[in-house]
């Protein structure tokens, strides 16, 4: 992105990397690290015409990375969508919807995120006699802080045909009262067949799919991060995101992974035709080279797959466990194609049955020579102990996501409904690190209220709530330190991605992408590390953010 000579001087540079260590100075030319070193080192080097920046001091670290995030989703919201916080009760969010119709000409309300606490109280018919009160014929459909459910009115309900619907869809279901009536909360299948039947109605454009893509990735350029992974991407996104780049307007780097099932979203295409398209959008700076699965669904709607039953179930049928959507041959089956494409795999467990089910797939994979595809287990919030050492034996990333290993409304959930003996096992991520897994971090914004890389970095540390709303630490023991938790959003991040010569470390001829910080993160009190900000984002040697006036730095 840049064919300038640069040169950064006067601070205190945590390189990530075994070789440069700590430095206090770096030259870029072409968009690339060239030298790193010492003040005198990166002078020697620099030619006479180069720019000097001197931070005067300032902390930097290499351009941060996001292993899971849905940054298309987050766009669209920020852009045309209700906003409801997870803490919300019912009343608010009614209050809202009634907001958004009085003050809106939108054909649909869509947005979310309404928390999982509120599954039992939307179970029943009372809450969508009164969303249909407010809303009247204006279709509303909303999804929970998971994006694995959603409460629909009547209207919606009628628009998308899940009003007609006789039998719930495979893997989802349509909640009802005594009468048979649905409530209008529909649970992952369900809701992505009304989805899918939304967009058919509402379509959008590739100019407004790009203007999504772009409103998303300023934040994450503000928040420090270069480059990051979209864990669920459909054709759509992949062409916003291709031209955006086509139009020098891409201002990171991408790693999308395209769908091989879709028990949630509702996109159009998924599998074997959307993998067959993604090279026409591939460019520098958008990679589709990962593939997405999902195996399981998430614990607070009864569909991620445990060991052991979940601690109440009878609705469920009793000694629930929930189960995966792929048996180990039609697993096996899509792990042998996706490595022979040459792609990276992705797999969503939030259950330990799947980390096992995956984690087995994958031995058999290596068995039969794909030693080199690159696996990721995504969230691995739950691993039973004697599947810790498998992901370091097989070369498997723990991708850990979203930021949830901190009280808040998800984890209060989670708990409650969990496999009892489970509650001081969520995110262990002390004893991955401990087994020898390489641990990359990601956000899943917007599943997550944020991607800040340092509220997530806080309660990697800490194990509380970087918010402050949340009293106390979940799971204090699974606490790492701190160079472990940057280096999963650098370094190993980098590797997870397979983008590990390109990204993740401030090193001689890697991109270069830097973040300078508002502080030290390695001075401070962990209790502060929330407060860490970056001051300046470089990407690809172009400033993609700053903190003031814009400089001829910048893109």
């Amino acid at each position: 992105m840049s064919a300038r000579t640069t040169v950064v001087l006067g601070a205190r540079v945590h390189t990530m990397d075994p070789v440069s260590g700590l430095a206090e100075a770096f030259g870029v030319a072409d968009g690339v690290f060239t030298v790193v070193g010492s003040r005198v080192d990166v002078l020697r080097w620099a030619p006479a015409d180069a720019e000097v920046i001197d931070l005067g001091g300032a902390a930097v670290l290499p351009g941060l990375l996001d292993t899971h995030v849905h940054h298309n989703m987050a766009g669209e919201a920020e852009l045309r969508e209700l906003r409801v916080a997870p803490t919300d009760p019912v009343d608010a969010i009614i209050a809202a919807v009634a907001e958004r119709v009085a003050n809106t000409e939108d054909e649909w309300v869509v947005g979310g995120n309404w928390g999982s606490t509120l599954f039992q109280e939307l179970s029943r018919s009372e809450p969508l006699a009164r969303l249909d009160a407010v809303s009247g014929d204006r279709p509303v459909l909303l999804a929970d802080d998971s994006h694995h459910n959603r409460w629909a009115n009547t209207a919606a309900l009628r628009a998308t045909g899940v009003l007609d619907l006789l039998e719930d869809p495979q893997g989802g279901c349509v909640v009802r009262d005594p009468h048979g009536r649905p409530t209008g909360l529909l649970v992952e299948a369900a809701g992505a067949s009304a989805e899918r039947a939304r967009q058919r109605l509402v379509s959008r454009s590739p100019v407004q799919t790009a203007e999504a893509s772009a409103t998303a990735i300023r934040q994450l350029n503000a928040w420090g991060i270069t480059t990051f992974q979209d864990a669920a991407v459909d054709e759509p996104v992949m062409a916003g995101l291709a031209l955006l780049d086509r139009e020098q307007r891409l201002t990171a780097r991408v790693v999308s992974s395209l769908l091989v099932n879709d028990p949630i979203f509702g996109v159009a295409k998924v599998g074997t035709p959307l993998l067959a398209a993604r090279e026409q959008y591939r460019t520098t700076h958008h990679l589709p080279s990962f593939v997405k699965i999902f195996l399981d669904g998430v614990p607070t709607s009864f569909t991620a797959a445990f060991l052991e039953p979940y601690a109440y179930s009878d609705a469920h049928g009793g000694h629930h466990h929930g189960s995966t959507l792929f048996d180990p041959e039609q697993l096996d089956d899509v792990f042998e194609d996706v490595a022979v494409a040459g792609l990276g795999i992705k797999v969503h467990c939030t259950g330990d049955a799947s980390v096992r089910v995956t984690l087995d797939a994958t031995a058999r994979l290596r068995s039969n020579g794909h030693t080199d595809t690159i696996v990721q287990v995504a969230h691995t919030a739950f691993v039973h102990d004697d599947d810790l050492p498998r992901f370091a034996e097989l070369g498997v990333v723990a991708e850990v996501s979203p930021f949830l290993w901190a009280p808040g409304v998800i984890p209060t959930e989670v708990l409650r409904c969990i496999p009892p003996g489970l509650s001081g096992a969520m995110h262990p991520h002390r004893s991955l690190l401990d087994a020898g897994a390489q641990l990359a971090a990601g956000s899943d914004w917007p599943v997550a209220d944020t991607a800040n890389p340092w509220w997530g970095i806080h309660g990697l540390v800490t194990r509380t709530d970087p918010a402050g709303v949340f009293p106390g630490a979940l799971v204090a023991g699974q606490a790492i330190s701190l160079h472990e938790a940057v280096e999963a959003f650098t370094v190993t991040a980098a590797a997870a991605m397979g983008l590990g010569d390109v990204a993740g470390r401030i090193a001689p001829g890697l991109s270069a992408d830097f973040v300078v910080l508002d502080r030290d993160p390695f001075e401070i009190a962990p209790a502060d590390l929330r407060h860490v900000t970056a001051a300046q984002t470089w990407f690809a040697g172009g400033r993609v953010h700053a903190v003031g006036p814009p400089g001829p730095h910048d893109h």
